[in-house]
C-alpha cells in the first residue's frame, strides 16, 4: 500500500509543482545520489544524477525519487549486475522517499550558512517500505535550496537479494549520499529570508 501511494505521490508532486507550489517550494530534477559499498574485494560506487525532489519549507515536507536505471558505475558488467540480478529494476524502476522535516525551524535560514536537520518518512526501494529517520543540513545559498544528507542502508531490509558467489564483494551495509540543489518554484526565495528578518 504505501508503496502504491509513494508512485502516486510523486508524480503528482512533480507534474502538479508549477503551478501550484508558492515561493517556499523547491525542485530539482538533476538531484544527485551516490551510493558506496566497500569490502574486503573491492570497493564500489555507483552515481545517479536524474533524481528528482520536492521540498515545501512552508510544510516541511519533502519527496524525491530516484530512477535506479540512471546509476553508472565504473564497470559495465557491475551496472548489468546491479540493474539485472541486485535491484531488479525493470520490476522495481524507482526508490522513492516521502516524509518531513521534524522540528524545522525555516527562520535559521536566513543565516549563512549549513544547518541541521532530520528527516523522517518513508523510504521505498525494491518495493519493500520502512519508516527511517535521516539526518542532514540545509542552506539557503544564491537563491537555491541546498540538502544533503548521509545515511546507511542495509541491502537484506530490503529483500535485495546478493548471490552467493559474489557475497563476500558487497558490504552488509551501503552509504548513502543524497545532494539536492533545488530552484524556487513560482517565485524567488525571498520571501523566506524576509520572514526570518527579525522585527
Amino acid at each position: 500500500m504505501m508503496r502504491l501511494v509513494s508512485l502516486v505521490l510523486i508524480p503528482l508532486l512533480l507534474v502538479a509543482a508549477p503551478a501550484s507550489f508558492g515561493q517556499s517550494k523547491f525542485m530539482t530534477k538533476t538531484g544527485r545520489v551516490t551510493f558506496f559499498s566497500t569490502s574486503i574485494i573491492e570497493d564500489i560506487e555507483a552515481i545517479n544524477n536524474a533524481t528528482a525532489a520536492v521540498i515545501d519549507l512552508n510544510t516541511s515536507q519533502l519527496a524525491f525519487s530516484v530512477p535506479i536505471k540512471d546509476f553508472t558505475f565504473k564497470r559495465t558488467l557491475m551496472q548489468e549486475h546491479f540493474n539485472e540480478n541486485y535491484m531488479e529494476s525493470g520490476k522495481f524502476p524507482r526508490a522513492t522517499f516521502t516524509g518531513r522535516f521534524v522540528g524545522l525551524d525555516v527562520s535559521t535560514l536566513s543565516t549563512a550558512g549549513t544547518h541541521q536537520v532530520k528527516a523522517e518518512g518513508d523510504l521505498t526501494l525494491h518495493g519493500v517500505t520502512h519508516h527511517v529517520t535521516v539526518p542532514g543540513t540545509l542552506e539557503m545559498k544564491n537563491g537555491q535550496l541546498q540538502a544533503f544528507a548521509l545515511f546507511s542502508v542495509a541491502p537484506a531490509d530490503y529483500g535485495i537479494e546478493i548471490p552467493l558467489l559474489v557475497r563476500e564483494n558487497i558490504a552488509k551495509i551501503v552509504s548513502i549520499r543524497v545532494i539536492l540543489i533545488g530552484d524556487p518554484v513560482g517565485g524567488s526565495a525571498a520571501p523566506v529570508s524576509r520572514s526570518a528578518s527579525p522585527n
